[in-house]
């Protein structure tokens, strides 16, 4: 949830309270932020031009944080993607002050206001950046993708270049990009399709003030930009994990598939919001059939996402294929590293072996040690996110106690379940013995409490007819 509306700061209040209470760093110590302005001012050496590129950068148009540009040509029948990754290798030393503080915080975490960076800002957002118009160190991968969306690695350099645009997902035209992109998007999907991969991209939350005057819990449109942006840094990472699990290195994500219970439960969410999900039909399939821009779909895709098994990092292993589910492939984290921590290591070792060079023993023993490092940062962030969405629904509910929501049981256990409202995109517990998955059912809305970001609903009991005194 990165994107709220809050024209009367209703939420400000409780997003510090937030930020407090995960105690999220407020800003770096002195000694990370003077190293860093130290090694911001430090040559490019090592590194080819290719500075005569026309790379570009597309990302939210506040963003500053630029981890990837890309060039796309043609060559035959295949597409060759030229992506830049920020070398963010080239300013953190291993072992510095700058390294231990992103080892503590594992990823960038981000609220509607704010941040909470993994590299102070005179890097992440100034010279490892690539923004427009200055000379940037990168690691550019060659990645091949043929006619039915096989991305394959050709090579990786460290160059210096120049993006000539930072292009943004809300303005973007057709011509400012290069001539193959659709193209290049429409074949990783085609690919995807083919191998069954149930990757979703569910949209931002978002809350804001509707014409009756209350605030509303929405979903921001997803743009077809993204769609098309997401597809070039998903074939830069298959090929890399492909390229590592060949040479035996790397650190890999993995996640399993929802079980038979978490797709069930997903059935019951499906009828609570009123989706034909055809009895057969897998799950993989049907969510490809959904449209983020829709708010019962974009809801139904928010409910999947947290149905899946949990998504990790794990180091290679002979003997052993990693895999994510929800890609259906070998699959790994290595185009952001501006925001996660993984990524610098996985660039590294990349660029190792795309070279016939062994990867650097400091990467290897960083693989064995990520793992609880990035599950610590995931965790945290994703208690962020959730306490951020709770805050949200209860802003949106204020002042709407003893009100009656239509809902759908979700699951249900000894103690009482899950209950998905039919209006409006919020699921909550319920505590009633006896819920039923699937059952249909009346909940009356008993607190809101924006302190403690809670909001209570209990089972509605008809009121009982009175005898007629006539």
């Amino acid at each position: 949830m990165k994107t709220l509306v809050d024209p009367d700061r209703a939420l400000a209040a409780g997003l510090a309270a937030i930020r407090q209470d995960y105690r999220l760093p407020d800003g770096f110590p002195a000694a990370v932020l003077a190293a860093a302005k130290a090694t911001a001012a430090r040559p490019i050496t090592d590194h080819v031009d290719r500075t005569a590129m026309r790379f570009v950068t597309l990302d939210p148009a506040p963003s500053t944080d630029l981890d990837q540009a890309f060039v796309i040509e043609r060559t035959g029948a295949d597409l060759l993607l030229r992506y830049a990754i920020a070398d963010v290798a080239w300013f953190v030393a291993d072992g510095g002050v700058i390294d231990a503080e992103a080892w503590a915080r594992g990823e960038t975490i981000y609220l509607p206001d704010c941040k909470s960076n993994l590299y102070p800002p005179s890097l992440s957002e100034g010279a490892a950046s690539l923004l427009p118009n200055v000379d940037r160190p990168a690691v550019v991968f060659a990645v091949r993708i043929d006619p039915n969306g096989k991305a394959s690695l050709d090579g990786a350099e460290r160059a210096v270049i120049r993006s000539v645009a930072k292009l943004a997902y809300e303005s973007v035209r057709p011509e400012d990009l290069p001539a193959d992109f659709v193209e290049l998007a429409r074949r990783i999907e085609a690919a995807e399709l083919a191998r069954g991969a149930a990757r979703v991209d569910p949209p931002e939350q978002e809350v804001s003030r509707g014409a009756d005057g209350r605030l509303h819990l929405a979903f921001r449109p997803r743009l077809a930009a993204e769609d098309q942006n997401a597809a070039l840094s998903l074939a830069t990472n298959l090929a890399i994990a492909e390229t590592l699990l060949a040479h035996h290195a790397g650190l890999f994500r993995v996640m399993a598939a929802p079980d038979g219970a978490a797709v069930a439960r997903l059935r019951h969410v499906a009828e609570a919001l009123r989706l034909d999900w055809p009895e057969k039909q897998p799950l993989e399939q049907f969510v490809r059939t959904l449209s983020s821009n829709d708010p019962a779909e974009a809801a139904f895709m928010l409910a999947e996402r947290r149905a899946g098994g949990n998504a990790g990092y794990a180091p290679y292993r002979s003997g052993v294929r990693p895999w994510h589910a929800a890609m259906a492939a070998t699959y790994a984290h290595a185009t952001a590293p501006l925001r996660r921590l993984a990524d610098r290591y996985v660039v590294q070792a990349a660029l190792a072996v795309a070279n016939a060079q062994p990867v650097p023993e400091v990467v290897q023993q960083a693989f064995e040690r990520l793992p609880p490092v990035m599950a610590q940062g995931e965790s945290r962030s994703g208690q962020v996110e959730r306490a951020v969405i709770d805050l949200a629904e209860a802003v949106l509910l204020i002042g709407r106690e003893g009100e009656v929501f239509a809902a759908t049981v979700t699951d249900s256990d000894a103690r009482g379940g899950h209950v998905q409202l039919r209006d409006h995109p919020v699921i909550v517990r319920v505590a009633s013995p006896g819920l039923v998955p699937g059952e249909m059912l009346d909940v009356r809305l008993t607190e809101v409490d924006l302190v403690r970001r809670l909001v209570r609903f209990v089972p509605a009991v008809a009121e009982p007819k009175r005898a007629s005194l006539g």
